[in-house]
């Protein structure tokens, strides 16, 4: 025979002869369960599968999911148009005073230009209802003219004018602006002595007017012309026209 068939069939015998040994052998009892083991440590995570297909649609729109989470906020948004002004509020309390300011500096009178002027009468010229007043006495800034009698404003303002006129008869004189007469004073003499017609006014000239003494030639015109009583017509500045 083969050597090796009669190996393997040796081998055969010696394990069958085992088998039946060990089933004529008296088994003890089975034990108890041992203890529960400690948890194993968790597992790594797996691969992240793929995306399910799609739900379906609900049923019904009036089934509404929980709400989600407040979103990022957005960009500001363009200004707005501008609304209509409200209604003005109560007036608030009066302020506390101010600090006084600083003192200003000291004005010069001289440096501002006064008119003034002031005249008699020696030889006047006839020029018919105007009176002519020919002696100069004070003539600051040349306003007054001896030769017309007509005083002209050169800067505007409120002017105060007074004339003493000495009279042997009936007399009649107005303080005349631009040809109109402002004030008159009349003064009847049926006795035909000398006496003094005065009167005064202040006035309101702008530059150019002109401001003079007239006659009234029918209520009368007698002024007496000598050396014993002096007649004078005068005017000045009183206060310039602020701007």
């Amino acid at each position: 025979m083969h050597p090796g068939f009669l190996l393997a069939a040796s081998i055969l015998a010696a394990v069958l002869g085992m088998a039946l040994l060990e089933d004529r052998v008296c088994r003890a009892p089975d034990g108890k369960n041992g203890s529960p083991g400690v948890p194993g440590r968790d597992g790594r995570p797996g691969q992240k599968g793929d995306m399910g297909e799609p739900g379906r649609a609900a049923l019904s729109s009036s089934i509404k999911g929980s709400k989600g989470d407040a979103g990022e906020p957005g960009y500001p948004g363009p200004p707005g148009l501008r609304g209509s002004p409200g209604r003005p509020g109560p007036r608030g309390m009066p302020g506390l005073p101010g600090p006084p300011g600083q003192k200003g500096q000291a004005g010069n009178a001289l440096e501002h230009p006064r008119p003034a002027f002031s005249a008699s009468r020696l030889a006047p010229p006839r020029a018919g209802t105007t009176v002519v007043f020919d002696r100069i006495i004070t003539n600051e800034e040349n306003s007054y003219s001896p030769q017309t009698g007509k005083f002209t404003c050169s800067i505007p303002g409120l002017y105060y004018f007074s004339f003493q006129v000495v009279s042997s008869g009936d007399l009649c004189l107005s303080i005349t602006k631009n040809g109109q007469r402002m004030v008159s004073f009349c003064d009847n003499n049926s006795r035909g002595i000398l006496q003094v017609n005065s009167g005064s006014s202040v006035l309101s000239l702008a530059k150019g007017d002109h401001v003079f003494l007239t006659t009234d030639p029918v209520r009368g015109s007698s002024i007496y012309s000598g050396s014993e009583a002096d007649s004078v017509f005068s005017g000045f500045l009183v206060s310039p026209e602020t701007a």
